[in-house]
């Protein structure tokens, strides 16, 4: 059973999407990443992936869109992560 896709839309000045990859990388995580600051088209295809949200990090695995880092942090500590990623 392989991981589903991680991807995370992000910008180069952004501490918590650092702090996102930083927590994927603890865990020994791959995933894509999105820069809507280089790419404003996938800015678009980011708010209608997050319902709206605009800010970043927004995180998906697979098709289940996480949130931001702190919705991260409280899905790893929920246990929600791990689910999510075996889930493939």
């Amino acid at each position: 059973m392989s991981q589903p896709d991680i991807t995370i839309y992000s910008t180069a000045v952004c501490p918590y999407c650092v702090a996102a990859k930083n927590l994927l990388k603890s865990k020994s995580l791959e995933w894509k990443e999105i820069r809507i600051d280089t790419d404003p088209a996938q800015r678009d295809d980011m708010l209608a992936r997050s319902g709206g949200r605009r800010t970043v990090p927004q995180i998906f695995i697979g098709e289940n869109h996480v949130g931001g880092f702190d919705d991260l942090v409280a899905a790893d500590r929920s246990g929600k992560l791990s689910q999510l990623l075996g889930a493939a």
